[in-house]
């Protein structure tokens, strides 16, 4: 899987991607490996070209963030129609699907009328025979469409918006595809004990435990490191998972204890 995240915000600096966070962490929980994740700003082409490269990876999925609203700088959907060679055309379920939204904003007293403006229709012009995704929180619909075995799915920016629409339409999707897989992950902190050192211990450990990823995450200060060690793995039951990181957590640690380091559990205060 392959997140593109798009807009100038994030670029420069004035907005956390924290949509990217959020995803790469919900996918993975879901047995699916994140394993790129790329940024460009509110340009056709540069949307067109990060698409038309993930594509080549030939990833299962494809998600953007970003660029589905009715404003000028939301060039999403052109960008992606560009990158597949395809029109962009109003979805009639999309429109729909924004004149319903507006219908009860109306009602509510939010909005003077339910006119669908030249930038409402917008947010329903999608790119052909692709399919809508309903927006349970905000009003613009996300999209998804199949390319050549590659689902590329774009959701909208506003994060509560893209969490909705990702947990109601693209969680089951990833949950399918990794079928009985499941994302187990624990730490252990060490003391006394430097990267350099630690790093072909980390390598021997992971040799001979195939199935488990190990990072380490440097959290002390000069003349005093102190080491968060990461533990993860994909199986398909919780028994598994544990007796994998139980392992590799007693061969790490006494190799670290070996070379002079000492072990903890949980993170000191």
């Amino acid at each position: 899987m392959e997140i593109i995240s798009i807009g100038n915000e994030l670029l420069i600096g004035k907005t956390l991607n924290t949509n990217a966070y959020w995803m790469a962490k919900r996918a993975t929980s879901l047995g699916i490996m994140v394993k790129r994740i790329t940024i460009v700003s509110d340009d056709v082409d540069e949307i067109a070209n990060a698409v038309c490269e993930a594509l080549q990876r030939k990833p299962r999925f494809i998600i953007t963030t970003g660029g589905l609203g009715p404003t000028f700088d939301d060039k999403t959907l052109e960008g992606i129609a560009k990158a597949l060679n395809i029109k962009l055309e109003v979805n009639e379920k999309a429109l729909k699907m924004v004149r319903e939204k507006y219908e009860a904003f109306a009602k509510a007293g939010r909005i003077e009328k339910a006119e669908l403006t030249p930038p409402r229709v917008k947010m329903a012009k999608l790119p052909k025979n692709s399919e809508p995704l309903p927006n349970p929180v905000g009003t613009a619909p996300a999209m998804i469409i199949d390319v050549h075995k590659t689902f590329l799915i774009a959701l909208p920016g506003v994060p509560s918006e893209m969490e909705a629409i990702f947990e109601q339409s693209v969680a089951p999707l990833l949950g399918k595809e990794a079928g009985e897989n499941m994302f187990f992950e624990t730490s252990i902190y060490a003391d006394d004990v430097m990267e350099s050192v630690l790093a072909p211990l980390i390598d021997q450990t992971m040799h001979d435990n195939s199935y488990v990823y190990i990072k380490s995450h440097p959290k002390g200060e000069e003349g005093k490191p102190h080491m968060e060690i990461h533990f993860s793995t994909t199986a398909k039951d919780s028994k598994t998972a544990k007796d994998r990181l139980g392992k590799a957590i007693i061969q790490l640690s006494e190799l670290i204890e070996k070379n002079g380091g000492k072990v903890k559990a949980k993170k000191r205060s």
